[in-house]
């Protein structure tokens, strides 16, 4: 039998999607195109002829609005380096987009347009999503407006991808492809649960290996960027690298958790505190520290002007030292 107009199919995901859908955007951005440093030069032009090219080069990507006010979330190398942005909404109402603030540290980036009666997305909970859940990915690949793919959290927590320098990407094999990169990851009751950023593939289009920031994650940096124009975390002012398990052999160590300090800025607030090169790094609060990516995460969640109590060994024995946080140095959006 044919199925009857509006009849939602069993174990279909149109509702999630019909939720969320609207609150995903398309993201234009032009940029003037840059002349060859040696353009002008005589022999350049005598071998490659004349190059030049005043075209603006274009951008496409995707974008989720995540407030009435208008503010959206993106991809920060979506939108680096535009000198116009242009959102589009799936009910076709267009508005040039203001760049609020960038973060490449984790890549994301803050936009605001001026309309009314803007459809929302709300976050979801990222840090109760478990491998295995079912997922949809929203965005505009190939400039394909408002397509959604199916797939589950194929892991969380991912790591030491060389993506950005504060990384805890879920990952998930719904098709991610060129131009979702700002997108939306949802869950099956429409909720925002991370920002696509990123594939592992071979050929540039998806292979089943897609990965996104974590709505809290997403959350913090929006609530930072919209209120001061920036993200504030905290700094010690170390150099680590991991404890592993050849190295804890070696040091004689009880543990191979951990983080080692590998140096110390001098003047800076560990320095103050009287860390060490060569210190053991194992607890921050009494929060165990697991690895160097983990104590990275740690001290940047910190206040900056708070203190905080770091656990360490020091040849073998255990101590505690005090130190005042400091603010992270701010990072260009400029990559």
């Amino acid at each position: 039998p044919s199925n009857l107009a509006g009849t939602v199919m069993p174990g279909s995901m149109s509702p999630a999607a019909k939720r969320a859908a609207p609150a995903v955007v398309s993201i234009a951005t032009t940029q003037a195109r840059k002349a060859h440093p040696f353009a002008n030069d005589p022999w350049f032009r005598f071998f490659y002829g004349d190059r030049e090219d005043d075209s603006p080069q274009m951008g496409l990507g995707s974008g989720v609005i995540v407030s009435p006010e208008g503010y959206i979330l993106t991809n920060n190398h979506v939108v680096e380096s535009a000198d116009q942005i242009e959102v589009v909404l799936t009910d076709g109402r267009k508005s040039e987009a203001k760049l609020i603030g960038a973060d490449p540290e984790t890549d994301l980036a803050v936009l605001k347009i001026n309309l009314q009666n803007l459809p929302v997305m709300a976050f979801g909970r990222a840090d109760q999503i478990q491998v295995g859940d079912v997922v949809l990915a929203i965005g505009n690949p190939f400039g394909l407006e408002s397509s959604v793919s199916m797939g589950i959290v194929s892991a969380t927590g991912r790591t030491r991808l060389g993506i950005n320098t504060f990384e805890n990407f879920i990952q998930t094999d719904a098709a991610i492809n060129a131009g979702n990169s700002g997108g939306a990851l949802i869950d099956t009751h429409g909720s925002l649960l991370g920002i696509n950023t990123a594939i592992l593939s071979r050929t540039g289009t998806s292979a089943g290996i897609g990965f996104a920031i974590p709505s809290d994650i997403a959350k913090q940096v929006l609530d930072g960027i919209v209120a001061t124009g920036q993200v504030v975390r905290g700094y010690i002012g170390v150099e680590t690298q991991d404890v592993t398990p050849e190295l804890a052999e070696a040091f004689g160590l009880p543990r191979s958790d951990g983080a080692i300090i590998a140096g110390v800025v001098r003047g800076g607030p560990a320095d103050k505190a009287g860390v060490k090169t060569g210190d053991i790094l194992v607890a921050v609060d009494g929060a165990k520290v697991v690895d160097s990516n983990a104590m990275l995460n740690q001290i940047a969640r910190l206040a900056p002007g708070t203190k905080a109590s770091l656990q360490i060994l020091r040849d073998r024995q255990e101590m505690r030292l005090a130190v005042e946080v400091g603010r992270r140095p701010k990072v260009s959006a400029e990559r």
